[in-house]
């Protein structure tokens, strides 16, 4: 049974193609991943690397999420797109948390709907 997992949150306002969403839940990811505990890492890459995808309303709405990661004491990453292709530069569009304890990260996004 896992015990870790890593949920990346993206704004649903933006309406991202489903390639372009697909490279920024890529870039938080591997961002939260790099600024990890090595040992929460390993645990997790041995468990399968459990991500889940969830979506939230605006960039408001990830700020708060992050907020609340922050408060926890969770690793994150916040990713603000260089605008090069379908949104302006400096828009952010999704935020990583973890890999951390699914406990943990559960008490900040527990109630956020997969995209």
């Amino acid at each position: 049974m896992s015990k870790y997992k890593q949920v990346i949150l993206v704004r649903k306002d933006l309406k991202l193609s489903k390639g372009k969403m697909s490279s920024q839940v890529s870039h938080a990811s591997v961002e939260a991943t790099l600024k990890s505990d090595q040992n929460k890492v390993k645990s997790w890459r041995n468990e399968g690397m459990k991500k889940v995808i969830l979506s939230v309303e605006n960039e408001k709405e990830l700020l708060k999420y992050k907020r609340f990661a922050d408060e926890v004491g969770l690793t994150n990453s916040l990713v603000k797109d260089a605008g090069r292709t379908e949104i302006k530069p400096g828009t952010l569009t999704c935020l990583a948390i973890g890999p951390d304890l699914i406990e943990k990260v559960d008490k900040v996004s527990e109630n956020l709907k997969m995209v």
